[in-house]
C-alpha cells in the first residue's frame, strides 16, 4: 500500500499506526502515518489524529463538502453487497442541495438526487433503500442504490403538508400540517429568536397525519391548536409515532406519543419544577426508550434522562455542566451514547464544553471520554448532530472546524 504524505503545514508530529500480524507467508508489517495535529483553525487533511484527544478522525465528505442528517434522523443502509454501510448526505451543488450517498468503508460518493428546484427531508427507509423528501406540495421516493424516482404524493392545495418520518415498516409517511399563518410568521421573522415565541404564543392549529407510501391515501390523525413538531416514528412499532409540543420548553410539556391505529394519545414526561425542561428527544434502538435532554430546573442540573414508552419507568443520568451537549445519540448496542457539546452560549454555558464526547453510564451519571476538540467550530448555526456508525466503532458528526461544512467520522 502507498503511504500517504503530508506537507509539513498539516504537523510535525506523524503517529503511526502499525497494522500487524503474522500471516501465512511472514508478511511484514505495513505503516501508515497519519498526522497529528489541531483539529481545525487550519486546512485539514482527509485524515488525522486529534493532538488533544488521540483520537483518529476521517472525512467522509471528500473535498466538496457535505452535511450529514440531524442527529435523530436516520442517514444508514446496507450497500448492493451487502456488507458494507452507505450514509446519506446533502451537498450544495449549484443553487440547491441535492442526496448523496457515501459509502463509509470505501468512501466512495455518489450523487442521488438531480432535482431541479429546492427540496427537503431527511428520511431514509433501511429496508428498501429508499430516501424520501418533498418538494413544494409533492413528495418523491429515490432509490439509493439504483437513483430511481417516483412520486409518493402531491398534498392538495388546502392542505399543505410537511414531511419528516417514514415508519418501521416503511408503509407510512407522517408530518404535520399548520395554517398558512405560521408560514407567514417565518417570511417575517426569519431568524429562530424572533419566530420561536411567535409561533408558539400563536396557538395555530396543527394537524398530525400519514400518507400510506403505495396507495397515496392521507390521514388525519391528530388536530390541536399548538405547535407540533420534531414527528419521529418508533424505529421498531410501525404504529407509534412520537411528536413534540414545540415553543419555549419551559413552558411546554414537550414529549407526547400517539398510535396511528387506535389514535391513543400519550403524554411521556410532564414537568414537575419551576423552569424544568426536556427535549431533544430521540427514540433508543429498540424503541423501548425515548432519551432526552432534562434539567431541573434550566441550565443549573442536567442529566440524560429516558422514559420507558410502555411502562413510563424512567432513567436518569446526571451529567456535569461541562458534559452536557445539545444533542445526544446512543450506540447500536445500546450501551454507550455520544454528544455534541456546546459553546459558552448555549443553555448551559459551559466554560469548556466544546468537544466530542463519547458516554458511558456509571451508576447514576455518565463517564465521558473526548474524541474531538471542537474549539474552531461554530456552534452557531451549525450544531454538530452527532450519530454512532452502524457498526459502532464511529461517531460522525459535521462540522466547519476547518472554514468549510464537512461530515466527519472519529474513530472510538
Amino acid at each position: 500500500m502507498m503511504l500517504k504524505s503530508y506537507s509539513p503545514i498539516f504537523s510535525l508530529l506523524v503517529f503511526y499506526l502499525v497494522i500487524g500480524g503474522c500471516s501465512k507467508n511472514n508478511e511484514k508489517s505495513m505503516e501508515i502515518t497519519v498526522p497529528v495535529m489541531e483539529s481545525g483553525g487550519q486546512p485539514m487533511p482527509d485524515e488525522w489524529i486529534d493532538k488533544d484527544t488521540k483520537h483518529r478522525i476521517v472525512r467522509l465528505t471528500g473535498t466538496e463538502g457535505g452535511r450529514s442528517f440531524y442527529f435523530h434522523n436516520n442517514p444508514f443502509v446496507k450497500a448492493e453487497n451487502g456488507s458494507d454501510d452507505l450514509m446519506v448526505f446533502y451537498r450544495d451543488v449549484g443553487e440547491n442541495r441535492q442526496l448523496f450517498s457515501v459509502n463509509l468503508q470505501t468512501k466512495e460518493i455518489k450523487q442521488l438526487t438531480n432535482h431541479p428546484s429546492r427540496f427537503s427531508g431527511e428520511i431514509v427507509g433501511k429496508n428498501k433503500k429508499e430516501v424520501f423528501y418533498q418538494s413544494s406540495d409533492s413528495v418523491f421516493a429515490t432509490n439509493i442504490i439504483t437513483q430511481k424516482t417516483r412520486l409518493i404524493y402531491v398534498f392538495p392545495e388546502d392542505f399543505d403538508g410537511r414531511i419528516t418520518t417514514v415508519n418501521a415498516d416503511e408503509t407510512l409517511l407522517a408530518g404535520t400540517y399548520a395554517l398558512p399563518v405560521k408560514d407567514s410568521i417565518y417570511a417575517k421573522n426569519p431568524n429562530k429568536s424572533s419566530y420561536f415565541n411567535l409561533i408558539y404564543e400563536a396557538k395555530i392549529p396543527h394537524t398530525l397525519f400519514t400518507i400510506e407510501i403505495e396507495t397515496g391515501k392521507l390521514n388525519k390523525l391528530y388536530k390541536e391548536a399548538a405547535w407540533l413538531n420534531h414527528v419521529q416514528f418508533s424505529p421498531t412499532d410501525p404504529d407509534l409515532l412520537m411528536y413534540c409540543h414545540e415553543g419555549p420548553w419551559h413552558l411546554v410539556d414537550r414529549i407526547w406519543t400517539i398510535n396511528v391505529k387506535t389514535g391513543i394519545n400519550g403524554l411521556k414526561h410532564k414537568r414537575s419544577i419551576y423552569r424544568e425542561i426536556a427535549g431533544h428527544e430521540f427514540f433508543s434502538r429498540d424503541g423501548k426508550i425515548i432519551w432526552y435532554d432534562l434539567q431541573m430546573p434550566r441550565g443549573e442540573t442536567f442529566f440524560l434522562a429516558g422514559v420507558n414508552v410502555e411502562t413510563g419507568d424512567s432513567t436518569r443520568y446526571k451529567l456535569d455542566r461541562d458534559l452536557w451537549s445539545i444533542h445526544f445519540n446512543i450506540s447500536p448496542d445500546q450501551k454507550t451514547f455520544a454528544g455534541d457539546g456546546g459553546d459558552s452560549t448555549q443553555v448551559a454555558h459551559a466554560k469548556n464544553g466544546r468537544w466530542i464526547y463519547h458516554f458511558t453510564p456509571s451508576g447514576d451519571s455518565l463517564v465521558a471520554e473526548k474524541l474531538v476538540n471542537m474549539q474552531h467550530h461554530g456552534y452557531r448555526p451549525l450544531e454538530p448532530n452527532v450519530h454512532f456508525s452502524p457498526d459502532g466503532k464511529w461517531v460522525i458528526f459535521r462540522s466547519d472546524l476547518d472554514g468549510t461544512v464537512h461530515s466527519y467520522a472519529v474513530e472510538l
